[in-house]
């Protein structure tokens, strides 16, 4: 192993040992001999079962044939999730032609970050992620299962579905990807029409031409933003099947991978002799090849949050500081879009995710010793990729090289030395940058703040010309208690239009931005929030802000005094808090942790 991937394993380890040991001695005693519904007085089993076919009653009344929980976020208006309907079918079929039963255990609600950007909807986006770890809950709470199969893709979606696995963590679990969707125009011609858009130099006919030919059809959106970087993670980790993160949906591979991970699952069950449980799967081991996948691809900003959250899940402690000294190793290795031109499916068709694994692993940069879901334990089995062979799926060795270097490349030729996210440091707290598509150049920037409560504000002064200059656009009050963190995707467009008209411009902010964070440096997630105080709040106009993202700096350049004598601004508005359901979830915004123990909230016990 790399000296510094084992040594920040080594530290997770140690710092996690008092909660990982408790967690592990919880759900060993929630694990059962016999099925889990042996455990249930009749009157309780005939309701678990009173719904089902008279064949499958019988098999769930007997002791010996396991019974698997389907937990999905379709729903037919979002892209990503629509292909699911046809997976309960599948998966139940496979199952008991597999010797097992299959039931619907629940459905998890599934928002699109990408309908809600900059709309109300979207401060119930990160605690959405809460609400799914919840229902998944509910929906294994009849304790009728013997093990889960997880079907969900995007944004919150799978973060939300691996707690609520975690919180079940003696069940073995295999996740069930759909798929992007094939690709449409461009990603660069995509890039330019919205910043023709914001501009004014086309109108909205333009646009929404523009957006529906790259959002086209089923499937997950094809850029590299957090929903795809949550396929990379859960493969890299071992949870999803060897190959499978990047099939088109509504193919025959596609439909061949649902049916193998259901079958697979039943292999893992306590009534058999390989007894997989998620809990003990995802261990520090795991997170940390979560990480160091997140910076090899310069993925989502989003899962500094969110692999926070899901390893305070399993008992096991991380921070912003095992992902930047791990920055410090991991070389990027993927140019997809933002990063690049490239999209996910160009991606897959370089080697995808089995030559990038490979890759690692001969560089000692990736853990193989986990234990994973294909029939052999380690990684090693996922340097492999699944086609159809005579009507049979099967797997066959990746290549052993990518088959496009500008898409994929090698440690040895790395397209950076440093892996695509930052931590940044400062008299203003401690934040997130994401650099691996900010060109070089623009890595650091020295300007006057404009400071700002909402981002509408934003846009309405860059329409005004009030931003024609040199500035770092300072937006407060976006952290978790303040707004629920709404992504600020909304504001990529006019900056990057400042940015290409030649001036230096800049983003800090203790909101979050966007899996699709692209060209314009950024400070985010920045800690302590506005609502408790942060130093964000000492911030006036024309303050001089230096943000070096290579030296992971943040800082107003004044006396240090004078700053800290400055009395701290507050927003009292309340207009974020009601309508499109957000009164729903003032106890989330009041009980949120910091972005940087993992903004949680109810279910996992913080500091």
């Amino acid at each position: 192993m790399h000296p510094i991937v084992e040594q920040v394993t080594n530290d997770i380890i140690e710092r996690s040992k008092v909660g990982r040991a408790a967690y592990l001695a919880r759900i060993d005693a929630a694990t059962k001999k016999g099925p889990h519904r042996g455990e249930l007085a009749c009157g309780n089993l005939a309701h678990g079962f009173a719904a089902c076919s008279s064949t499958e009653k019988v098999d769930l009344a007997g002791h010996i044939k396991p019974d698997v929980g389907i937990i999905s976020s379709y729903n037919d208006m979002l892209s990503a999730h629509e292909p699911y309907k046809d997976f309960p079918a599948l998966i139940k079929a496979a199952v008991a032609e597999a010797g097992g039963v299959a039931q619907f255990a629940g459905g998890v609600p599934a928002m699109c970050d990408g309908v809600t950007q900059g709309q109300p909807g979207m401060e119930l986006s990160l605690f959405s992620r809460d609400v799914i770890a919840m229902s998944t809950a509910i929906g294994l709470s009849h304790n009728m299962f013997d093990a889960a199969l997880y079907l969900g893709v995007c944004d919150k979606i799978v973060p939300g579905l691996l707690i609520g696995a975690l919180s079940f963590g003696h069940l073995p679990a295999v996740f069930v990807p759909a798929g992007p969707m094939t690709s449409g125009i461009t990603n660069k011609q995509k890039s330019r029409t919205r910043q023709l858009y914001a501009e004014g130099k086309i109108g909205r006919e333009e646009l929404l031409e523009s957006e529906s030919q790259s959002y086209h059809g089923p499937g997950t959106c094809t850029f590299y933003g957090t929903a795809n970087s949550n396929q990379m993670m859960v493969e890299i980790m071992g949870l999803h099947l060897p190959g499978s993160s990047f099939v088109n949906p509504y193919t025959p591979l596609r439909d061949e991978l649902t049916k193998a991970a259901a079958k697979q699952v039943l292999k893992f069950t306590s009534l058999g002799n390989d007894f997989r449980p998620v809990g003990h799967m995802i261990n520090e081991k795991a997170i940390v090849n979560a990480i160091v996948g997140l910076l090899t691809t310069g993925g989502s900003t989003n899962h500094t949050i969110h692999l926070v959250a899901i390893a305070r899940a399993a008992g096991i402690t991380i921070n912003w500081d095992d992902f930047d000294n791990l920055s410090h190793a991991i070389p990027l290795l993927t140019r997809i879009y933002p990063n690049g031109s490239a999209d996910v499916n160009h991606f897959q068709a370089a080697g995808g995710m089995g030559v990038l694994i490979g890759e690692l692993l001969d560089n000692g940069l990736l853990h193989e010793d986990i234990l994973t879901v294909a029939d052999q334990r380690g990684m090693s089995s996922y340097v492999q990729e699944p086609v159809i062979r005579e009507g049979k799926l099967i797997w066959q060795t990746c290549p052993p090289t990518s088959l496009d270097d500008q898409v994929l490349t090698s440690v040895a030729k790395p397209f950076a030395l440093g892996g695509g996210l930052h931590v940044l440091h400062g008299n203003l707290g401690r934040g997130i940058s994401k650099i691996s598509a900010v060109a070089e150049k623009h890595q650091i920037v020295e300007a006057p703040a404009m400071v700002f409560d909402d981002q509408d504000d934003v846009v309405a002064a860059f329409k005004r010309g009030e931003l024609e200059k040199n500035v770092i656009v300072v937006l407060r009050f976006q952290g978790p208690k303040s707004n629920g963190m709404p992504e600020l995707h909304k504001l990529t467009p006019p900056l990057s239009v400042l940015q290409d008209r030649g001036f230096n411009v800049a983003l800090l902010t203790d909101g979050r931005m966007s899996g699709a964070s692209g060209k314009v440096p950024s400070a985010i997630h920045m800690c302590p929030e506005c609502a408790e105080g942060g130093p964000l709040t000492r911030i006036r106009n024309g303050d001089i802000i230096r943000l070096d993202a290579q030296k992971g700096q943040v800082n107003v350049l004044m006396d240090e005094d004078e700053f800290n004598a400055r009395m701290p601004e507050t927003n009292n508005s309340t207009a974020h808090h009601y309508g499109m359901g957000r009164e729903l979830f003032s106890g989330f915004r009041l009980g949120a942790s910091s972005a940087e123990t993992g903004a949680v909230n109810l279910f996992i016990e913080k500091d």
